[in-house]
């Protein structure tokens, strides 16, 4: 795995998919608390007001948004939220508001407010990007949107032909489209000039760190050391240290530190794996090693990580 690759591990399994058909006046204010969200027009516009960013999309456009916090997708940007989706998917009136059509289930994977509705939206909802690509995810701004020229757009009509069937596998061939949009939308998004890419993405391309990049993400549970990465890379100990440190910004070594701890905190949260299986499995000897890494680093210990994790995962929603 890679971070980039992070980004879909687990993939967009159990992720929200929906087709919204909608017709004007129409504002939905989302507050699911989601950290990464797709929007997409097939026909009609919407208008995405994160807060701090604001843009009108169109059919063949994608979305990105990255916010945790509420954020408005309507109409227009008159118009104000009518009802409020929160962390259980539920769709609730906001009181107060008037005069607008009811909003609810309109058949298999879809909602809104008419069947037969100007606007058709997709929306797909990631949950729990995983930790590694953290620092790949914090790149991104607040909202992203890529319009058909600038990416693979014909992906849209996958979704359009596979979100209203009933097919044996089907939730797993939705995943997967989104996961294909998601990347893609990633990649295109990295590759823009006013992109802020983290370093190690741009590292990756350098001949001599992006192949020590490489062993430490493909292989966390060797024991590394500057002179093997090296080896890996095949160049001396000292040119490693040295160019790594330019391109990437932290030590060969301090990097694999927080790459291992980023694996582990990912296995903690998704898995039942015991303590000593993901240390052995990101490098470290022991998991009285791995406890003291990771509280070293982050300030907590493995099992209250685990813990905690657990407590959020039943809370109320």
């Amino acid at each position: 795995m890679d971070p980039v690759g992070g980004l879909l591990d687990p993939r967009a399994r159990g992720a929200f998919v929906l087709r919204s058909l909608l017709s004007a006046p129409w504002s939905i204010r989302i507050a699911d608390g989601a950290p990464l969200t797709l929007v997409a027009v097939v026909r009609g516009s919407a208008f995405l007001d994160t807060g701090t960013a604001t843009a009108t999309i169109v059919p063949g456009d994608v979305a990105v948004v990255r916010c945790s916090g509420p954020y408005a997708v309507a109409d227009s940007a008159a118009t104000a939220p009518q009802v409020t989706i929160g962390p259980d998917q539920v769709c609730r009136p906001i009181p107060g508001v008037v005069g607008t059509r009811p909003m609810g289930p309109l058949g298999l994977r879809s909602w809104g407010n008419d069947p037969d509705g100007a606007t058709m939206l997709l929306t797909g909802t990631y949950h729990s990007p995983a930790e590694v690509s953290r620092s790949l995810l914090a790149a991104l701004p607040e909202l992203v949107v890529l319009r058909p020229g600038e990416w693979d757009s014909v992906l849209l009509d996958h979704v359009i032909r596979e979100v209203d069937r009933d097919a044996p596998g089907q939730d797993a061939v939705l995943d997967r489209l989104l996961d294909l949009i998601l990347i893609t939308a990633v990649r295109t998004w990295l590759a823009r000039p006013e992109a802020s890419p983290p370093r190690w993405y741009t590292a990756r391309d350098d001949p001599i760190v992006g192949a020590a990049l490489a062993g430490i993400h493909s292989r966390p549970d060797r024991a590394w050391t500057v002179a093997s990465l090296a080896a890996e890379a095949r160049c001396s100990r000292a040119a490693l240290a040295r160019r790594f440190t330019e391109l990437v910004g932290v030590p060969p070594m301090t990097y694999l530190t927080e790459w291992r701890l980023s694996c582990a905190a990912d296995m903690l949260r998704r898995s039942d794996a015991t303590l000593e299986t993901i240390a052995r499995d990101v490098g470290y000897a022991s998991p009285f090693a791995l406890s003291a890494a990771f509280k070293r680093v982050r300030g907590v210990s493995p099992r209250t990580l685990r813990v905690n994790n657990a407590s959020t995962s039943r809370a109320p929603a």
